[in-house]
């Protein structure tokens, strides 16, 4: 199923049926008089946050949701049928917005959320409810009410634990393939990944989710590469994961590239937790490894992890940290991130070789 994260849709809700002009014209009934129903009410077109979906595709081929009109009225005071509702289904995380793109008219977070985007017009009198004493058989009725229109963006950010940024080729796929049982494409040339990806990883008793951002690079917030587009995905993840390229010759300015993008995203992206790691590592020496690491957890003012995708090294002791730092409550993650990066900063100064552990991400 193909992915697809935004889509235009143009909705109306029901018509009302008209009210019914009628009168009793029954053999041996005295005083027949009016007696036109009521109209039914229009069809509502309602939003709903389902499970097991998390593409809006079904919307790129059905633009246009119409509810049904409800029935006009009838004789002997029967009231039209009402007009079926609609459900516009759609994944758990997904926003809907106005026309402009920019006011949040709901945000559907947990499963079962619901939402009428357009209520049904309402039915029209019959002329049974016009009589009086003083209009006795009165032929008035009225019309139904018209359905709302609108235009409308629906705007899918996927819920995951983590979400895994860094450049074009800097092993997310490959991280992702190696802890989960998702099969993302893998090449050796940038942007293999167009759209995210989610897997799921099994940490002993606890599943993670985490979601494979396609890569950035630097002007990404001005529409280079791929743009900034899929960074919505990142903003409701409790943490993040980094990976630089261990191969790449200047470390610590791949890492600033990403987070200067975060940063031009969304001011808050850069104050989530992370875990920034060093990738690639099976293919360089020792001596390599731990000059790149030192001169990475100096841009990042954290310590480093030190992993390999392609060979599993260091995934396990990654994902536990993972696991802590999702399971630590909000106030107490912020401490432990601050008193964090003031350690490391000690420890640099100390021994120049700080040790592989949960860091902060501070702006």
């Amino acid at each position: 199923m193909k992915f697809l994260d935004q889509a235009k849709i143009y909705i109306k809700s029901g018509n009302g049926g008209h009210g019914c002009v009628s009168f009793r014209r029954e053999k041996f009934v005295e005083y027949g008089g009016p007696n036109g129903g009521k109209g039914g009410k229009g069809g509502d077109v309602v939003a709903v946050a389902v499970e097991n979906l998390n593409t809006l595709i079904d919307y790129r081929y059905q633009q246009h949701i119409k509810a049904k009109n409800g029935r006009p009225g009838m004789g002997a005071s029967r009231t039209g049928a009402g007009g079926a509702d609609i459900i516009v289904k759609v994944p758990v995380g997904t926003q809907i917005l106005d026309e402009d793109r920019e006011t949040i008219l709901a945000d559907m977070t947990v499963a079962g959320d619901q939402l009428v985007l357009a209520q049904g017009g309402g039915g029209g009198r019959g002329n049974e409810s016009f009589k009086s004493s003083t209009n006795r058989a009165p032929r008035q009725f009225e019309p139904g009410g018209e359905g709302e229109v609108f235009t409308l963006w629906l705007r899918l950010k996927l819920i995951a634990d983590a979400g895994l940024i860094g450049l074009p080729n800097a092993g997310k796929s490959t991280f992702l393939t190696a802890v989960s049982r998702a099969r993302p494409k893998i090449g050796d040339y940038p942007f293999t990944t167009l759209y995210p990806n989610l897997g799921v990883a099994q940490v002993g008793e606890r599943e993670v989710i985490l979601a494979d951002i396609p890569g950035l690079i630097e002007g990404a917030h001005e529409g280079a590469g791929l743009g900034d587009r899929f960074l919505g995905h990142v903003e409701r993840c409790r943490a993040l994961i980094h990976l630089i390229d261990g191969t790449a010759e200047d470390v610590a300015g791949d890492y600033r590239t990403v987070r200067a993008e975060l940063q031009a995203y969304d001011e808050g992206l850069p104050g989530k937790p992370a875990l920034v790691c060093l990738n690639k590592c099976d293919a360089l020496t020792d001596a390599i490894i731990a000059e790149r690491r030192a001169e990475l957890a100096a841009a990042v003012g954290a310590p480093v992890h030190v992993i390999s995708g392609i060979a599993g090294k260091g995934l396990p002791e990654l994902l536990h940290a993972l696991v802590q730092i999702m399971e630590a409550p909000e106030e107490d993650r912020a401490e432990e991130d601050q008193a964090e990066d003031g350690q490391a900063g000690d420890d640099q100064a100390e021994d120049g070789d700080p040790q592989a552990e949960v860091g902060g991400w501070q702006p």
